[in-house]
């Protein structure tokens, strides 16, 4: 489910149309359904049925407050990569022990927040952090769970840049190594095992990857349990693909199946880090057509949104389907979707078929992830406002920075 269907032509997002949303928060504006986002949610706690489990959003698909709020009144628990992550679950009531803090570059200070929030799990992923771990709970007079992120050198088969479990990712530590890892916490007074997690990539579409790298963690956990290194869970991470375009995606209790059947009676909670899957298709970003330039070789649709606002086409040459927010009878023609920044890259989409003209509205779709979550004020522009409907209602979650807001924290040097 996305949220999003037509009526008599006009692009709906649950009970509101879009139209009326361009109308009375402007355009660029992120818009999110929250029916879609519980329903993916839930869908994960389903498919691990009555086993032992924790789903923990990953957040870094997207962080906004009120997305949060609505995860964690589901009894979602958090996946987190930074210190800013966390008081973000913090300021959305989300509960602190359902949290387990990822990443390759930890500081010690966020190691702190961390283990004074009392989370669930800290996921290393190299022996320095498992040594100034040890040394900050040691300091802070606790000791720390700790779950190693192992990378077994899985090809999951997917883009590069989202690509993290080979062994030429900077994740995690390697699947040689990970015994040895284990050993010194284990050997640690600061330092308690409690788990293993692994993560492979994003935006996967085939269970057998998952298979190939739960196998192999599964033969570390039977070492490590022979000499007495006892794992309460097991982080099976996310990665679970969406569709954009025409992709074949997950089936959700097939790839469950898949996993609990390699675990077999091995008594392990389960944990899972969905992020893409759980907001991808719950979001659309609205955008105005600010003017139609023919060209001899092609014509360009000019648009407000840019690729400050969604970077994932110029970043990963990532396709992402656009739709007329109201559908035209008029011919279609070729268009490359792009905005007003200075720079080449900036396209939201090449090669559009597309009934439109000036002042139209366009829906960029599948922009839940990755979206306003990676978007910047490069040339001086305001962030777009984010809103999330719910039925009938629509929420402003975030207003549309200003154009003051942009140097609010700059100073002039004294003459």
């Amino acid at each position: 489910m996305s949220g999003f269907e037509r009526r008599n032509g006009e692009l709906f997002v649950e009970s509101v149309s879009c139209q009326s949303l361009a109308q009375q928060y402007g355009t660029p504006l992120f818009v999110y359904s929250r029916a879609a986002i519980e329903q993916s949610w839930k869908a994960f706690d389903a498919a691990l049925g009555d086993r032992p489990h924790l789903v923990c959003y990953a957040m870094k698909a997207n962080s906004n407050i009120a997305l949060l709020q609505v995860l964690a009144g589901l009894g979602s628990g958090f996946d987190i990569v930074s210190g800013g992550e966390l008081k973000r679950v913090e300021a959305a009531g989300g509960d602190l022990k359902k949290v387990v803090f990822s990443g390759v570059g930890k500081t010690r200070d966020e190691m702190a927040m961390a283990l004074e929030a009392g989370i669930l799990c800290f996921n290393v992923e190299s022996m320095d952090e498992i040594g100034e771990l040890a040394e900050v709970a040691a300091a802070h007079g606790v000791i720390a769970p700790v779950s190693v992120r192992v990378n077994p050198d899985v090809d999951a088969k997917t883009h590069p840049y989202i690509s993290t479990g080979l062994k030429d990712n900077k994740f995690g530590i390697a699947f040689d190594d990970a015994q040895n890892a284990y050993r010194r916490i284990a050997d640690s007074a600061s330092l308690n095992v409690i788990g293993m997690d692994c993560h492979i990539g994003s935006q996967l579409t085939d269970i057998a990857p998952y298979q190939d790298a739960l196998s192999r963690l599964l033969a570390l956990c039977d070492l490590l349990e022979s000499q007495d290194i006892v794992l309460k869970h097991l982080d099976l991470g996310g990665g679970q693909g969406i569709r954009y375009k025409d992709e074949e995606t997950l089936n959700l209790d097939a790839w469950a199946a898949a996993m609990f059947q390699e675990i077999g009676d091995r008594n392990y909670e389960i944990i899972v880090e969905p992020g893409r899957s759980i907001v991808g298709n719950a979001g659309a970003l609205l955008t105005s057509v600010n003017a139609i330039k023919p060209g001899e070789h092609k014509n360009f649709a000019i648009v407000d949104a840019a690729m400050n606002d969604l970077i994932r086409p110029a970043l990963y040459s990532a396709w992402q389907e656009i739709v007329p927010v109201v559908e035209s009878s008029e011919p279609q023609k070729l268009y490359d979707v792009v905005g007003p920044v200075c720079e080449s890259a900036d396209f939201l989409g090449k090669e559009r078929e597309l009934a439109i003209e000036k002042n139209d509205l366009l829906a960029i779709l599948s922009a839940g992830a990755y979206s306003f979550c990676m978007s910047s004020n490069y040339n001086s522009r305001p962030r777009a406002a984010e809103v999330m409907v719910d039925g009938d209602t629509a929420h402003l979650i975030r207003q549309r920075e200003s154009l003051e807001s942009l140097y609010a924290s700059e100073s002039l040097i004294a003459s």
